[in-house]
């Protein structure tokens, strides 16, 4: 087995996965093997090694606050230029069989909205016989929101004037690049794409005055292979194979654009490019020509699972996802972790930091390359093969996609790509984030909705994720980035001349790409603005999400841990929980990774802080301060799945409350103040996930695995995250009891620290037999077993807290239960 260092990290090859695995064309054992160091240090080896390529085949909840009287109109943005002078033009292609098809074509616009003059391919689209075509639904009226939420008509100018941009670029994408569905395949005329004949490398860098491709394969000379830039600032070369067939550049030799900037003389790694490695040693990346072999590139065998009605995500990040101190690889986490996820209950796993970020520590948010997946922990193809197990298990995959920003980088990453300020990205402060010290998109280029699309459409396309979700959604709708702003609710928030036209009319085309051309898939938007129409359809007048991270709840469950949960009111958690508008999903969490990170606490830091160090082994006294914690995690995560969305995640490790926090191995870091800040001597001891502990029969820890493992099994069973029943009866603020239904389940929580209550009635809707569901009490999650669950419960004639049946219940406190219907 081939194995490669990589940052510090030797990673071995992907091997099959199992039986039922993906497939290797040549039937071998070998697949997604290259010795990168070798192939990284010797760059005067001319060596070519014969590549083959395969043929593609053939109620409405309103906020608190009330809305302004007029809705401001955002600053209008130039109006798109389109060249009058576009002539269509037509290419001969051979298909199967010898026979010759016409593709149509066209050249680029000259610009978008800021009368961007670079264009920069021909929007081709490919006709693959006997397939049928793919493509995006025509815009709609967008007037279906007015009719969801009538207060949105008092900001119908904002609105309207933001669909009609919509519609405006949705038709020049049709006119001009042949619809998005050719648009968003930009990675097959950008960057390296292979013929039968050679290699073509095209590059957009139109502040660049000459530029050249340089790497291993021509020793790095700058002469040997010079550019040529067409009117649109798009720099080509194409180098025919060698004499014996074989292509110009191996596979898995370093390459780079060398470019005469205004800034200077630099070397760029492509920005389309697919791959990269940081060379032991060396702190910079480097873009690798990733072509292999048709005996080591994977083969999908498992089918896409069809989405979930409600979804459970577990939160993963591969690298920390070792029980030991180090960077774990794709391989290790499908074969170990994947297992995990799927006994635990969840149906989706979210991976964070797949776009290859050089700073490890920045947790994937800093992506250098947009295209490439992070080769700290593999191949492509091990993430290929990971993908795959994951759909055998019948997993969706979801993506945590970062198009909100990128990272600083000018060594390896977008900005100052062409010696610009302005390239991909705003000039000016504009162009800066400067809480995040990152560079911000402007999402009206042309060649920069290009970009972005076209990276949405390569993971669905080429590594068959199941979906995204956007990271930092709130920082991309607003000039302001939601920094140093509280959202109060009031509609003049959303609908201002604070909102970013041009980044919302993305997220709508972006959202109708992906419904378009993949139904299944899933669209998770990272909001905490609450902006409405958030998660409507695109063709209604939404920006088109299908779910809207509800990020109040953790910050809401924070702030009470800081309490006494003896002074916690039940109606604030309440209206925490269900303060979501009406026909917009949510998915909700008690924690993610935010509150793991160092700095922060999670949920059972908070609740048993260094207790959990001394008193989690069965075979010593439990505190106190570990019954409670032990209890109130549990009944904390139960009450958040059950009220607050339609979908729920939790970050992997916090199921068993995974102690201490997440601390990314640093060295020491001087502030431009002067003021260092000390590392921890680049240690992986807190950048792991002891899952160990959860799995010991003899910790505490185990109990609350259990429970979470219990918890995703009974909304499994009976689906309550997305019944349309959900009624919540009793928030009593004494009793600190809350009851609420949701579908035939009946929610019973007593928060109270000390007092259990004896035949307490429990209103309910459906006459019958309840039994117990599912008990926190219970002894197998590191409960006290005061309930009897052989007791049937059945109802009476007895209307209670305005329902019209009830039964009663035995509740201890500081216990969730959950009853249901079984007759």
């Amino acid at each position: 087995m081939a194995t490669f260092a990589v940052s510090g990290a030797t990673l071995g090859v992907a091997r099959p996965a199992s039986a039922g695995g993906g497939l290797l064309r040549s039937g071998s054992e070998r697949r997604g093997g290259v010795d990168l160091p070798s192939l990284l240090l010797r760059k005067k080896d001319s060596s070519r090694a014969v590549l083959s390529r395969a043929a593609s085949p053939g109620k409405v909840l309103v906020p608190d606050g009330e809305s302004d009287d007029l809705a401001a109109t955002p600053a209008q943005p130039e109006e798109l230029q389109i060249p009058e002078d576009i002539e269509e033009q037509t290419a001969e292609v051979n298909m199967t069989g010898g026979t010759a098809e016409k593709l149509q074509y066209s050249e680029p616009t000259q610009g978008i909205v800021e009368t961007i003059t670079d264009g920069v391919t021909k929007g081709v689209k490919e006709l693959v016989v006997g397939e049928k075509p793919r493509v995006v639904p025509k815009p709609g009226d967008g007037q279906k929101i007015y009719e969801i939420d009538p207060t949105l008509k008092d900001f119908r100018s904002h609105l309207d004037y933001r669909y009609s941009e919509y519609k405006r670029i949705r038709a020049a994408i049709d006119q001009h690049e042949g619809g998005l569905e050719a648009f968003s395949r930009g990675y097959e005329k950008l960057g390296f794409t292979r013929s039968a004949e050679g290699i073509t490398y095209r590059e957009w860098a139109p502040g660049a005055h000459s530029a050249a491709l340089v790497g291993d394969f021509n020793n790095w000379n700058p002469n040997a292979d010079t550019m040529t830039r067409d009117d649109y600032g798009v720099w080509e070369i194409f180098l025919p194979n060698n004499a014996d067939g074989s292509p110009a550049i191996p596979h898995g030799s370093r390459v780079k654009i060398r470019m005469d900037t205004p800034s200077g003389v630099k070397d760029s790694i492509s920005a389309w490019i697919k791959f990269s490695v940081q060379a032991p040693g060396e702190i910079p990346f480097n873009g690798i020509y990733y072509d292999p072999p048709e005996e080591e590139k994977y083969v999908f065998q498992h089918p896409q699972p069809k989405r979930p009605e409600s979804l459970r995500i577990y939160e993963s990040h591969i690298g920390m996802s070792s029980p030991e101190p180090k960077i774990n690889s794709y391989a290790n986490f499908r074969d170990g972790v994947l297992p995990r996820i799927k006994r635990l209950g969840y149906n989706a796993v979210q991976i964070m930091a797949i776009q290859e970020h050089s700073y490890y520590a920045s947790f994937g948010y800093h992506v250098t390359n947009f295209f490439a997946p992070s080769s700290r922990f593999g191949t492509p193809e091990d993430l290929k093969s990971l993908i795959d197990r994951a759909h055998e298990l019948g997993l969706l995959v979801l993506m945590d996609i970062v198009h909100s920003h990128s990272s600083n980088n000018t060594l390896d990453g977008l900005n100052g790509f062409d010696g610009t300020d302005t390239h991909y990205f705003h000039g000016g402060p504009r162009g800066h984030h400067w809480m995040w010290d990152s560079r911000l998109f402007n999402y009206g280029s042309w060649e920069v909705l290009r970009f972005l699309l076209s990276n949405a459409r390569w993971w669905l396309e080429e590594y068959k994720f199941d979906g995204f979700r956007f990271d930092g959604v709130t920082s991309m709708m607003y000039t302001h980035h939601g920094l140093q702003m509280t959202f109060t609710g009031n509609y003049g928030e959303y609908f201002g001349f604070a909102t970013d036209v041009d980044a919302v009319v993305y997220l709508m085309l972006v959202n109708d790409l992906i419904h378009g051309l993949y139904p299944d898939a899933v669209s998770i938007g990272e909001d905490v603005s609450g902006m409405p129409t958030f998660c409507i359809p695109v063709p209604d007048g939404g920006v088109g999400f299908d779910y809207r991270l509800h990020m109040a709840v953790a910050d809401k469950w924070i702030e009470l841990l800081k309490q006494s949960d003896e002074s916690w009111k039940m109606g604030d958690i309440v209206h925490t929980l269900t303060n979501r508008r009406w026909l917009e999903k949510c998915v909700t969490y008690a924690e993610s990774h935010d509150q793991a990170l160092v700095g922060d606490k999670t949920i059972a830091f908070w609740l048993m802080d260094k207790d959990m160090y001394d008193f989690m082994a069965l075979d010593r006294p439990s505190t106190p301060r570990i019954d409670r914690g032990i209890a109130l995690h549990k009944m904390i995560r139960l009450v958040t799945m059950g009220l607050g969305g339609e979908g729920y995640l939790n970050f992997m490790g916090n199921e068993f409350g995974h102690p201490e926090w997440i601390d990314f191995p640093r060295g020491p870091q001087t502030l431009p103040t002067g003021k260092v800040l000390p590392g921890n001597n680049n240690s992986y001891d807190k950048c792991r996930r002891r899952f160990d502990l959860g799995d010991a029969d003899f910790l505490r820890y185990r109990g609350m695995q259990e429970f979470d493992q219990a918890m995703q099994h009974l909304e499994e069973k009976y689906g309550f995250m997305t019944s349309e029943h959900q009624y919540v009866s009793r928030k009593h603020e004494e009793d600190k009891v809350i009851i609420f239904e949701r579908g035939d389940l009946v929610f019973v929580f007593n928060f109270h620290w000390s007092n259990s209550f004896f035949d307490y009635r429990v209103g309910c809707s459906k006459p019958g037999k309840y039994k117990v569901a599912l008990d926190s009490d219970d002894a197998l999650f590191g409960g006290f077993s005061r309930l009897d669950h052989d007791v049937d419960y059945f109802t009476t004639e007895h209307p209670h807290d305005n329902r019209p049946r009830s039964f009663l219940v035995y509740t201890p406190s500081r216990t969730a239960v959950v009853y249901a219907l079984t007759e």
